[in-house]
């Protein structure tokens, strides 16, 4: 039995078999749900709804606040105005007003008036001013016969025949003597006789100045503005409520749907087990995670797998047809779920195949477990229409992780050979791969990466070309930069086994003929990630992982999986970089169609220290300009023949970062 990729069976069975098996319990090996990722976008858009809502507050009791002051002040001075108006027609006199017309006796009348009128009216203080500032007279009478303190309110008041009213400090109130408060409201009402015909008729007279207490003022404005802030932000916060509960609700509904989308692509669809790449990527984290642990070194068996066979399957669906074969799956996948250890991974591996991996920490478990299997099957019997009661039995190879591989790939090797000699003793039987399988595993790892490699071609056609094109470019360059001979052998390796990870891409997503969604993109650059687990702990293979895991990675530390910049990057990741880039560009895609060979050459240079190396771009498109045996696709330029094309056509494509894989 030797590795391959899964090719599913057609159709849903009907038939009805008769069943009989023990009443045993077990677990699945599907993978625990992911925890979905915290809503990121919903907390930036709620801060910056915040901030919004705050600055609108802030400016709209700004504005509110400013609007009622000035509604307030005018209120204030218009009744203040009526009351100096009274005032004025009861007690003041025209005489009053000439150049010494003003009486001692008609002084203290006026001043016993303004006493009366600033204690009423809960003034802090009033004077009669004369138009060139001087002060007739006062509550108290302080400052008579001397000039008020000059304010440019006084002079707007004179000037322009109106009233003016400002809250001001007690310092700058212009008033007769200091005043007890914190703020003053401070007025100056002009007077203006209604006389006509005489020369003063429509002239200011005199002007009557006010001081009042600003607190109870500005207390009303703060509490104004306190209560439009609170509904504000009231409203506010409702609004958020609302918002968040429609956010979170929709976030939630779309983590649901890309975790079913991406679980969705790990999971066969007859059986609803883990298909063949999920299964490679999580052995490939299970036994890093136990090379890790050390359980390696001091268990010597860390963990174990089991490939199981249907016997004789192609027969049935020969003989029976798909659905026959299909609903042996089904009960096969029953009793798996059943027997299986708790904590295994359960999968389909082929089209006839299972493989089931232990649970960490205890690979005894898994032997006994697959004998279980195999005699419930043996109490398993299926009768289909003209045909007598047909058997189910399965050949089943098992290999431990050490002993008998150090990485998935060796692991998967022995089973299979153990697989293969449990099927070669006529079937119905497990079989456990001896010391012997190791060694001959590690004379045969690049041949079964080899054979990964063309599973993979047949999955896609264009990654197996197009790892064979970049290993030809990678080696050509490594050439112009005078790399030995074995280097130049461990560099055209790595381009071929650079996408071996794509083995376990959804079909869906890697031959997808457009554009790639956020999800999807990010699926494909798991291949990196995947195919170094593939690779990992080969022997002599650290420098060709270096390659597989970092060819993505970015001059400018933009790429994946470890966002590495500059030389911080393997020489032979960005070694395959190069070649990688521009055998995704000279080669026609499912997507779009190839570039022609200079608009390829010119475009990696435009990349050249952003993406890719600039002294590695600089060497490769100088020497595929200039060298007579530069890889120019096929049939191959020999010395002194007329320049050759590339063997796609030529065309326009998109720029070097379009999904370069």
């Amino acid at each position: 039995m030797t590795i391959d990729l899964f090719a599913g069976t057609a159709g849903v069975g009907s038939l009805s078999p008769i069943v009989s098996m023990p009443p045993t319990t077990g677990t699945g090996g599907r993978r625990p749900p992911r925890r979905a990722a915290r809503p990121m976008l919903f907390r930036l858009v709620f801060g910056a709804f915040l901030l919004i809502v705050g600055v609108a507050a802030s400016g709209q009791a700004a504005l509110v606040t400013a609007d009622q002051q000035q509604a307030l002040l005018g209120t204030t001075v218009g009744a203040d105005a009526s009351t100096v108006r009274a005032f004025v027609g009861l007690n003041l006199q025209p005489t009053d007003l000439q150049p010494g017309g003003l009486t001692s006796d008609r002084r203290t009348t006026l001043q016993a008036g303004l006493a009366f009128l600033a204690q009423s009216g809960q003034l802090l203080h009033v004077a009669l001013l004369r138009p060139d500032g001087t002060v007739l007279v006062s509550d108290d009478g302080t400052g008579v016969g001397t000039l008020a303190p000059a304010t440019d309110d006084f002079q707007k008041a004179l000037g322009q025949q109106q009233a003016q009213a400002a809250i001001t400090t007690p310092a700058a109130a212009g008033a007769l003597q200091p005043l007890a408060t914190s703020a003053v409201l401070r007025e100056y009402l002009p007077i203006i006789p209604a006389t006509q015909g005489t020369d003063q008729a429509g002239k200011v007279q005199a002007i009557m100045a006010v001081w009042r207490d600003a607190a109870p003022v500005l207390a009303q404005l703060d509490q104004e503005r306190l209560e439009i802030v609170a509904i504000t932000i009231t409203a506010a916060l409702i609004s958020a409520l609302l918002l968040g509960y429609v956010f979170r609700t929709a976030q939630k509904r779309l983590t649901r749907q890309s975790e079913q989308l991406l679980e969705s692509t790990r999971l066969d669809p007859r059986t609803g087990l883990l298909n063949h790449g999920a299964l490679v990527e999580l052995l490939g984290a299970r036994l890093e995670g136990a090379r890790e642990a050390g359980e390696a070194a001091s268990a010597g068996r860390a963990t174990s797998v089991a490939l199981l066979d249907l016997d004789n399957f192609r027969l049935l669906n020969d003989t029976h047809g798909h659905p026959a074969g299909d609903l042996v799956l089904d009960e096969v996948t029953t009793l798996l779920k059943r027997y299986a250890p708790t904590g295994a991974l359960i999968g389909r591996y082929g089209p006839d195949e299972f493989l089931v991996v232990s649970p960490p920490h205890d690979p005894s478990l898994l032997e006994p477990a697959m004998d279980h299997l195999r005699e419930a099957l043996a109490d398993l019997s299926l009768q289909f229409e003209g045909s007598e009661r047909l058997p189910v039995s399965v050949s089943i190879g098992i290999a431990f992780y050490p002993i008998h591989g150090a990485s998935v790939t060796p692991l998967l090797a022995a089973a299979s050979a153990a697989l293969d000699e449990a099927k070669a003793s006529g079937g119905d039987a497990i079989c456990v791969a001896d010391d012997r399988a190791a060694e001959h595993v590690a004379d045969q790892t690049f041949g079964v990466l080899q054979g990964l490699v063309i599973a993979v071609d047949t999955k896609d056609r264009y990654t197996r070309r197009h790892s064979e094109d970049v290993a030809r470019y990678a080696d050509f360059l490594a050439r112009e930069l005078g790399l030995d001979g074995e280097t130049r052998r461990v560099v055209h390796t790595a381009g071929l086994l650079h996408d071996i990870g794509k083995i376990g891409i959804p079909d869906a997503i890697l031959r997808k003929p457009g554009k790639l969604t956020d999800d999807e993109y990010a699926i494909v650059k798991q291949h990196v990630t995947l195919g170094d687990r593939i690779v990992h702990g080969l022997p002599d293979l650290e420098t060709i992982r270096a390659g597989v895991r970092h060819h993505h990675e970015r001059w400018d530390g933009r790429g994946y999986a470890h966002a590495l910049a500059g030389t911080d990057i393997p020489l032979i990741a960005r070694v395959l970089a190069v070649g990688d880039a521009f055998s995704a560009m000279t080669t026609t895609r499912p997507y779009r169609k190839a570039m022609s060979i200079e608009e390829a050459l010119r475009r990696l240079e435009d990349a050249a220290g952003t993406q890719l190396d600039e002294d590695l771009v600089r060497t490769f498109v100088h020497a595929m300009r200039t060298a007579s045996d530069a890889p120019l696709g096929e049939p191959a330029r020999t010395v002194g023949a007329a320049p050759a094309r590339l063997w796609t056509p030529t065309a326009t494509a998109d720029v070097v970062t379009a999904r370069v894989a």
